[in-house]
């Protein structure tokens, strides 16, 4: 066990899903063609001034209330001093003083089943840079994003593991989800996380040297970036270079070589001479839209507790189902459609996301809706087909536009139920398998599953399973 205790703060940055940017009325749609999206206040232009975006604070109203923090009826933008060339103004509007919200937390579930809460310092609404495009021996600037609307989150140094990092992580992709406040697609870069990471001696309250990586955007890559990086501090402790080679910096995580390695010294808040923002006087919010922007929709949190004590699904499960609102709503769709809940999560869970899991889509893209599976289920539950015949029966319909009904008349596995027509050959393997039949009346009550198989083999897999039991069970023992 590592006599080093890891502590870890994380700053996410989250875009908000507002149709217009955060000072201007330019467009925030993604993949637009290069500087199409842009305008005098965008591109910094003399003269032009910042309106700020009444929808981004009533998105970041809802923010505060899901991670119960406190939201500041009155805020205030600064100008944050730097020079990229991704960034036209060589400043930003952010808040640094008094921002939108602050003094959160949220609740995290470990593997092992425990809770932790983790502070929120602040979630603060500022704009988004460009982006710098590298093609060969040069650069060009995209400034379609410029702008764009972020909340930046910004966490205590509660978190002790890259376990505990990724658990926070998620829980804060899921609140952004469910408020409908930003995509937070990762991919795209609207979901983006820096960490700060530092080792102590355990027992040691101190912070020492935190190092910052950067702009990481995947769950697994920022694991594997902050273990690497907390091996790194750990080794230079212990070769007693730690001084020497462990430094406030900003650091890069490489995903194909898997290796961080170092951006520029990180810099401090002097460096940046903030100051307030002179273009945009303290923004205050008046009640009435601090009371209608506090009500949210049901969070994971509480929707994964009334799963448990309303529907009665295990703690496990409902986690899985409330992770994303849009596996909530399939879910509870399926319930809708009078699906049992036992049978919606295994058919869900289970079955139909293992199929998603492998052809690399989502549920939301999934080719079979919540009514045909639904549907599916109903077949099974009224005999129509067996729980074996709706497994190809869920592939055929991943691959097919078709109806459930006609799918199981198209595969030929509509399941014989009538016990006429089974008895008939059951009646027909007892004759084929003389020494089987005595063997079991002598006592090799075992040899039921040879029977039930070849009747199965008989009836093509359709004979439902339960008359066919009943039947050799009765047909035996005469």
């Amino acid at each position: 066990m590592s006599r080093f205790e890891v502590v870890i703060g994380l700053e996410v940055h989250a875009q908000l899903n507002t149709k217009t940017k955060m000072f201007c009325g330019c467009a925030t749609s993604f993949g637009h063609t290069q500087n199409a999206n842009t305008c005098p206040v965008c591109l910094a232009l003399p003269g032009a001034l910042p309106v700020p975006n009444k929808e981004a604070f009533a998105k970041s109203i809802a923010f505060g209330k899901a991670i119960n923090a406190t939201v500041n009826k009155t805020s205030i933008f600064d100008r944050k001093n730097y020079f990229y060339p991704d960034s036209p103004k060589a400043y930003q509007i952010t808040q640094m003083q008094l921002p939108i919200v602050e003094k959160g937390h949220l609740v995290i579930e470990l593997e092992d089943g425990t809770q932790k809460t983790i502070g929120i310092t602040i979630a603060h609404l500022e704009e988004d840079a460009g982006k710098n495009i590298h093609e060969g021996d040069h650069s060009k600037v995209d400034l379609n994003r410029a702008g764009t609307p972020l909340l930046e989150i910004v966490s205590e140094p509660d978190l002790r593991s890259s376990d505990e990092a990724i658990a926070y992580l998620k829980k804060l992709h899921s609140i952004i989800r469910y408020l409908k406040i930003g995509d937070a697609n990762m991919q795209e870069g609207s979901f983006r996380c820096d960490a700060n990471v530092s080792i102590r001696p355990k027992g040691d309250s101190k912070l020492y040297t935190r190092v910052e990586i950067k702009n990481i955007n995947s769950f697994k890559f920022i694991q594997k970036a902050i273990e690497l990086e907390v091996q790194r501090q750990i080794d230079a402790w212990e070769d007693g270079v730690y001084a020497k080679e462990i430094c406030q910096e900003t650091r890069l995580y490489d995903s194909v070589k898997n290796e961080t390695r170092s951006m520029r010294g990180k810099e401090g808040a002097a460096d940046y001479r903030y100051f307030p923002e002179p273009d945009i006087p303290p923004v205050t919010l008046d009640d009435e839209m601090i009371k209608t922007c506090s009500i949210i929709p049901e969070m994971p949190d509480q929707k994964r507790e009334r799963y448990i004590k309303e529907i009665g699904i295990s703690s496990y499960d409902a986690g899985v189902l409330t992770q994303e609102p849009e596996l909530a709503e399939f879910f509870e769709d399926l319930i809708s459609h009078k699906a049992t809940p036992k049978m919606a999560v295994s058919w869900m869970s289970v079955e139909l996301l293992g199929r998603l899991n492998k052809i690399g889509a989502s549920i939301e893209t999934s080719p079979v809706s919540s009514q045909k599976l639904a549907k599916l289920m109903t077949r099974i539950e009224d005999n129509s087909i067996s729980a074996k015949a709706a497994k190809d029966v869920l592939d055929f319909l991943m691959e097919n536009q078709i109806e459930v009904d006609q799918a199981i008349e198209k595969l030929g596995l509509k399941q014989i139920s009538d016990d006429g027509a089974i008895e008939q050959i059951v009646l027909s393997v007892i004759q084929k398998n003389p020494s089987e039949v005595e063997a079991y009346r002598a006592g090799k009550e075992a040899l039921i599953g040879f029977f039930v198989g070849q009747v199965m083999k008989e009836s093509k897999g359709k004979a439902n399973p339960a008359v066919v039991n009943k039947l050799l069970s009765e047909k035996l023992k005469s």
